[in-house]
C-alpha cells in the first residue's frame, strides 16, 4: 500500500522537480485483527486519559483544599497531558483502523508544531521541583516566595516558553525540499522521521534543536537535579523516620512523574537508534504520547491523600 500511494500525491515544478505534498503513515503493521486489538487498547487508554485528567482539572479548580501551588502546577500538567494525547491519539486510531494515512506537508509541521508545544510545556516540572524544594527545606517562608502571582507568571512563562519553541523548530523544516520517498513508519508526524525524507540539507534543523535543547532540556533537568539534591539532604537530617517519611511522601509522585517523563524522552531522542528497530522506536514514542498522560493523574490520584479526600467530598457531597 505505502509503495502505491508514493506515486501519487506529488507535484512537477517547472523545472522538472517532483515536490511532495503528503505523506503516508504507516502507524503498525499487521494483520487485521492485531490492529482491531490496538485500536480497543488505545480508545481505551485515550478515553481513561481524558476522563483522568479532567478529573484532576475539576477537583483543583473546585476543591478549597487544592487550592495550593502545587495543584495549580498538577493541573497545568493535566492540561498538557490532555492536548499531547489528543493531538497524536485520534490520528493514530484512524491509522489503525485504515491500515495506515495520509496526511500533507503542512497538516504534518501542524502536528508536529502542536505536539513540540505540549510536551515543551512539561519543563513546568522543574517548576514543580522548585516548589517542592522550597515546600520542605523553606516551610516557613512558602506562604511568602510561592505567592499566586509567582506560579501565574511561571505557569505563563512555561506556556509561552512552549509556544516560541514549537514554533521556532516547526517553522524551517517547512521550508525543506521533499521530493523522494513520502512513506513516514511511524505513528505521528514526528521531527526525526521527517527529516529522513528531506532532500535539502537539515543542518540548521539539526543546529535549532541542540540550541533549543538547553532551555527545555538542560536548564530544567539542572533544576530538578538541585532542587532533589537539596531535598533528599534536607530530608535525611529529618532525626525521626515519621518525619522524614512525612516528608517525602510530599515529593514522591512528582518524582514518579519526572523520571517517568525524561527516561522516556531520553529513550526516543537521546540514546542512538542505530540497531534500534522501527517496531521498538514507535513503541518507545508510544509511552510518553499514550501511556504517560494515562499514568500521571493516576499516580497523583492514588498517591496523593489531599486528592483523595477531595474525592471523597465531591461523593459524599452529592451521595447526601
Amino acid at each position: 500500500m505505502g509503495e502505491k500511494y508514493s506515486e501519487r500525491k506529488m507535484e512537477t515544478s517547472a523545472i522538472n522537480v517532483t515536490r511532495v505534498t503528503e505523506f503516508f503513515l504507516l502507524g503498525f503493521q499487521g494483520s487485521q485483527f492485531l490492529r482491531n486489538v490496538l485500536f480497543l487498547l488505545f480508545l481505551v487508554v485515550y478515553n481513561a486519559t481524558i476522563c483522568g485528567n479532567l478529573l484532576i482539572i475539576t477537583l483543583v479548580s473546585t476543591s478549597k483544599i487544592l487550592h495550593t501551588p502545587m495543584y495549580f502546577f498538577i493541573s497545568h500538567l493535566a492540561i498538557s497531558d490532555i492536548l499531547v494525547t489528543t493531538i497524536t491519539a485520534p490520528n493514530m486510531l484512524h491509522i489503525l483502523l485504515n491500515n495506515g494515512g495520509t496526511i500533507t506537508l503542512i497538516g504534518c509541521i501542524t502536528q508536529f508544531c502542536f505536539f513540540c508545544s505540549s510536551e515543551t510545556f512539561e519543563c513546568l516540572l522543574a517548576v514543580m521541583s522548585y516548589d517542592r524544594y522550597v515546600a520542605i527545606c523553606n516551610p516557613l517562608r512558602y506562604s511568602s516566595i510561592m505567592t499566586s502571582d509567582i506560579c501565574i507568571k511561571y505557569a505563563a512563562m512555561s506556556w509561552l516558553l512552549g509556544i516560541f519553541i514549537s514554533l521556532i523548530v516547526s517553522i524551517t523544516p517547512s521550508k525543506l525540499n521533499f521530493c523522494g520517498p513520502n512513506i513516514i513508519d511511524h505513528v505521528f508526524c514526528d521531527l526525526v522521521p521527517l527529516l529522513d525524507l528531506a532532500c535539502s540539507d537539515a543542518f540548521i534543523v539539526h543546529l535549532e534543536i541542540y540550541v533549543m535543547g538547553i532551555p527545555i532540556v538542560i536548564i530544567p533537568t539542572s533544576i530538578i537535579v538541585v532542587s532533589y539534591t537539596y531535598i533528599i539532604s534536607t530530608i535525611l537530617r529529618i532525626p525521626s523516620s515519621t518525619g522524614r517519611q512525612k516528608a517525602f511522601s510530599t515529593c514522591s509522585s512528582h518524582l514518579i512523574v519526572v523520571i517517568m517523563f525524561y527516561w522516556t524522552m531520553f529513550c526516543v531522542y537521546v540514546l542512538p537508534t542505530k540497531g534500534r528497530s522501527l517496531s521498538m522506536s514507535k513503541t518507545l514514542s508510544l509511552l510518553y504520547t499514550v501511556f504517560t498522560p494515562l499514568i500521571n493523574p493516576i499516580i497523583y490520584t492514588f498517591r496523593n491523600k489531599d486528592i483523595k479526600k477531595a474525592i471523597q467530598d465531591i461523593y459524599y457531597k452529592h451521595r447526601i
